[in-house]
């Protein structure tokens, strides 16, 4: 069976994590078929490690952009993206991972993800999940089941196309995986020990303050549909994490700005409606229950994946009348 993969790695100003994340890539039992790293603007060694690279391993190819000032996490990350990937002729590989250039994986990482997708054929994407160090220890970073994480997004190329890829705004990484429940996938992430992520830098930071980070994942919550209720759950079951009660705090405080502002939502009725159910039962029966629920439901009534119709590259599409909301609502 192929297990041709194409990693796509924005990044910005990496020199203190990106040469570990060569070096575990480097050493995975099954390397890519092709890496694209795209150098997002940087200003520091980053260009300087990447020719190293490029120079060492015969698959990496690295991709500029000009420096527009400043990080843009969440539409600039996705921009980023869809450059490297136009670099690539996506129907030349089996899978794609949107693949951040501060993690480090075990060795057998990208084998034993191909190795589960094969043994489930309605499996769209997956992941690992993510830890963070403290010292000797290693500590969890909390994050739901229902999809694969956003640094590590592992995708079957059929499903990738068939949502129409990433969302070019903040709460991307969420809205993917409810698509591909809507579409007749399963979207996971899991434990196992082949499959843990450490994440070198923490997740829902940001480069001026976590409080900064906090509230963007706020604004993302209210772009992406989620309730109000189930807003204020999301921030309570975080407030105990680091810094306690201030993550939970920023999240519900970045949504009250974004409504309260008006700012452009998801607009997309189908997955409106079913997002907003999915959040519903998720509090009332629990989110593993929940997620089970709606898988069991992707593989009763939808044919197996290879029996549907092959569909062309239309991800990324712009002229949409969504994506001109997207852009239009853009902001970080």
């Amino acid at each position: 069976m192929s297990r041709r993969y194409v990693l796509i790695t924005p990044c910005r100003d990496e020199a203190a994590y990106l040469q570990t994340t060569i070096d575990t890539v480097a050493a995975q039992s099954v390397p890519p078929t092709k890496w694209i790293i795209v150098d997002d603007g940087s200003t520091d060694d980053t260009p300087n490690i990447l020719a190293r690279a490029v120079a060492k391993y015969p698959y990496i190819q690295v991709v500029k952009r000009g420096n527009r000032g400043k990080r843009s996490v969440g539409p600039g990350v996705i921009e980023a993206f869809y450059e490297g990937l136009g670099a690539v002729n996506l129907d030349d590989y089996d899978y794609v991972c949107k693949f951040d250039g501060d993690l480090e994986m075990p060795l057998r990482y990208f084998e034993r993800l191909m190795e589960i997708f094969e043994a489930d054929p309605w499996l769209g994407t997956l992941s690992g999940k993510l830890y963070l160090r403290y010292g000797d220890n290693t500590v969890e970073e909390r994050c739901g089941d229902e999809n694969s994480v956003g640094p590590a997004k592992f995708y079957r190329v059929a499903c990738f196309k068939d949502i129409g890829g990433f969302v070019r705004q903040v709460s991307w990484d969420g809205i993917d995986g409810h698509l591909c429940r809507m579409k007749g996938w399963v979207a996971r992430s899991m434990h196992d020990d082949q499959l843990q992520i450490i994440h070198l830098r923490r997740m829902g930071s940001s480069e001026r303050s976590f409080w900064t980070g906090r509230v963007r994942w706020g604004r993302g919550k209210y772009f992406m549909g989620s309730a109000l209720y189930y807003v204020l759950a999301v921030s309570i079951y975080r407030m105990v994490e680091r810094p306690y009660i201030v993550s939970g705090i920023g999240i519900f405080w970045g949504y009250l700005k974004a409504m309260f502002a008006r700012l452009t939502r998801y607009e997309n009725p189908a997955y409106r409606k079913f997002f907003r159910r999915y959040e519903l039962e998720s509090l009332t029966r629990g989110k593993r229950r929940t997620m089970n629920k709606y898988h069991d439901r992707v593989r009763r009534d939808f044919p197996k994946p290879s029996l549907r119709p092959s569909l062309p590259n239309s991800y990324g599409v712009s002229s949409s009348p969504l994506a001109a909301a997207m852009a239009a609502s853009r902001q970080d």
